[in-house]
């Protein structure tokens, strides 16, 4: 019997936080918070409304608890994570699986009964003497049937401002649903030295699915404590399997074409392969940058961003590929960097940041300057490689005007990408939502290491770039897919991308700026405005669409020999990669035969198209299509 905690609050929150609490009229949120006051032992307890007030003591919290430091521009802030604490922990995520359930043999896991006992001891007490801040979020826009309410526990200031400024307000929504089901986030830092977690060893995040319930201890890296950012996606992923939506890590952006006219595009492509810079490009606009939920609505599919604002990697952000997002970095306004470098003046730097780097300055390492290394000899850089910075999207001036409306946008084309050095051409649209599901989502790799002189990179399966992500087999996550789109009557169309396409002599075959003219491409054919010509994988461009948009769009001279050579069919290396992906799915369990289909039916067609054509087939030979 669930034990009623409404005495016990009473006994241990002031009267102005346990109205707070009363007036939401939610027996399961009360006794689940009164469960980990009573487990976690804080001195106090805040409850955060969506009030101005209860949103400024916190940020002022961040910094009388030294979380964060105060910058030379008005707003900003910066927060350093401890030398071991700087990226999401993968091998200590970990699932809560029942005993005899299939998902242990797919996922990341540890028996419930068993990762249940170990961290509620690591929980107990941990707050003794902290402060507990109890806070209120909205995934998605609120009132809206994308929207999923969320409850995050935690004792560090830092972790709660970051979802303020990352998410909408929650409370007053929980007061009107009175929902038992919503989403839970319990976290601590554990104890701290020099403000940052002192056990990083002992560090946990675990995943308890029956209950969307995630705890994380002995952490402050966001990655790992940020509970509605991934930790939520694997909630969210659960979710959507059993209630028919997808929940994608996807960005969401409207491209715009000659006359205005705007369509929206989401797309998923692997960490460091140009997601967050297209979610960004000069001339669009954006919605979103990392997770997206996807509904079918009216025969179509309508998506939201799930958050309100970035927690982006801030290396090599500079004023001139980055010019809308180094000023919203640079100017007044609520930013909180992390795990960069502040300069004697106050003023951060990071790694590829526009002039000269400072002699000396404030880092996570401590007091730094040029030529500091580490226990181990090895140099520490001024900043983390994988520092980030925390920004509101409206803060920007390329914000699309629709970021919060609770209907969605309707989504007229996916988009997936890589990083792939040898066998992709740089922009193709799937024939059907079946072949794109399977041959541009479900096959993605990305390059881990550059490909020079012949040698390739160390090609990562990542399907839909959401394999770190999955709550549920890979072969179930497939088969929700594929079936997604045939509920809807006008599924958007899908298309792969490749910015990282090279030559033989290691060569880059597309300027950084060529993605302007890919997703221009893109966004005309969503439109029927162009023809295409049809090659075994899929439909790509014609040469004259694209030196229309180059001339246009950048200005720029686009020759046929720069056309051939990017957009050559790449016989042998689309047969080795279809290899390469069957070898995959054939070791999972319950993959759907339809993927094996369309594999086998691409197969055939490239090697049709090679014995007509022979190895390497130039655009010029192939048809032309609607």
């Amino acid at each position: 019997m669930t034990k009623n905690y409404l005495d016990f609050l009473n006994q241990r929150l002031n009267s102005e936080n346990l109205n707070k609490l009363i007036a939401l009229e939610n027996p399961e949120l009360i006794n689940f918070i009164g469960e980990y006051i009573e487990l976690c032992n804080p001195e106090s307890v805040f409850v955060r409304t969506d009030s101005s007030e209860d949103i400024a003591y916190i940020r002022e919290k961040t910094i009388s608890l030294g979380e964060e430091k105060e910058l030379a521009i008005e707003g900003h802030t910066c927060h350093f994570d401890g030398p071991l604490d700087q990226a999401r922990d993968k091998k200590n995520t970990r699932y809560l699986v029942p005993k005899g359930s299939s998902l242990g043999k797919t996922l990341n896991s540890i028996d419930k009964e068993e990762g249940l006992i170990e961290i509620k001891a690591t929980l107990k007490d941990i707050m003794k003497g902290k402060e507990m801040f109890i806070c209120f979020f909205c995934l998605g826009p609120v009132n809206s049937e994308f929207s999923i309410s969320a409850v995050q526990i935690t004792d560090s200031s830092y972790v709660s401002h970051s979802e303020d400024i990352l998410y909408r307000p929650g409370y007053e929504q929980f007061k009107k649903s009175k929902s038992s089901e919503f989403f839970k986030f319990v976290h601590s830092a554990g104890d701290l030295e020099n403000c940052v977690s002192k056990n990083v060893d002992k560090r946990r995040v675990y995943i308890d699915l029956e209950n969307n319930l995630v705890y994380s201890a002995n952490t402050q890296y966001a990655g790992n404590t940020v509970g509605l950012k991934k930790l939520s996606l694997r909630l969210a992923i659960q979710k959507a399997s059993r209630e028919g939506w997808l929940a994608e890590h996807m960005f969401l952006m409207g491209v715009h074409d000659a006359q205005g006219k705007k369509s929206y595009f989401a797309g998923a492509f692997p960490s460091m392969c140009g997601k967050t810079s297209t979610a960004m490009l000069s001339g669009e606009t954006i919605v979103g940058d990392d997770i997206a939920y996807l509904r079918i609505r009216d025969n179509k599919v309508y998506a939201v961003n799930v958050e309100r604002g970035i927690f982006g990697i801030i290396k090599d952000v500079g004023s001139k590929d980055d010019a809308l997002l180094f000023k919203s970095l640079t100017k007044e306004g609520e930013v909180i960097f992390s795990n960069i470098l502040i300069d004697q003046a106050k003023t951060p730097y990071w790694i590829g940041k526009d002039g000269e780097v400072p002699a000396r300055g404030v880092n996570y390492s401590g007091d730094w300057q040029s030529g500091k290394c580490d226990s181990k000899g090895v140099e520490i850089a001024p900043s983390h490689k994988n520092a980030r910075y925390t920004i509101r999207l409206k803060d920007l001036e390329n914000v699309d005007e629709n970021l919060e409306s609770s209907q969605g946008v309707e989504v007229k084309g996916l988009i997936y990408g890589g990083r792939d050095s040898d066998t992709s051409v740089p922009v193709e649209q799937a024939f059907s939502w079946q072949q794109g599901v399977v041959t541009k989502a479900a096959n993605i790799e990305s390059e881990t290491t550059a490909a020079t002189l012949g040698a390739e990179g160390v090609r990562v399966f990542n399907p839909m770039s959401n394999i770190d992500f999955l709550s549920i087999p890979l072969g179930k996550y497939v088969d929700i897919n594929l079936e997604f789109g045939k509920k809807a009557t006008k599924a958007p169309a899908i298309f792969s991308v490749n910015y990282f396409l090279r030559d033989k002599q290691g060569k880059f075959l597309n300027a950084i700026q060529d993605k302007r003219i890919w997703l221009k491409w893109i966004n005309l054919r969503s439109e029927g405005k162009v023809k295409a010509l049809k090659s075994p994988t899929g439909l790509i461009p014609k040469y004259e669409d694209l030196k229309a948009l180059f001339s246009e769009v950048l200005k720029k001279d686009y020759s046929q020999v720069d056309y051939n050579q990017q957009f050559k069919i790449r016989i042998s290396e689309n047969l080795t990669k279809i290899n390469r992906i069957k070898a995959v799915y054939q070791k999972a369990e319950n993959i759907p035969q339809e993927l094996f289909q369309e594999l086998d039916a691409q197969e055939a067609r490239l090697k049709e198209a090679q014995a007509k054509l022979g190895d390497y087939i130039e655009p010029a030979k192939l048809e032309e299509v609607s």
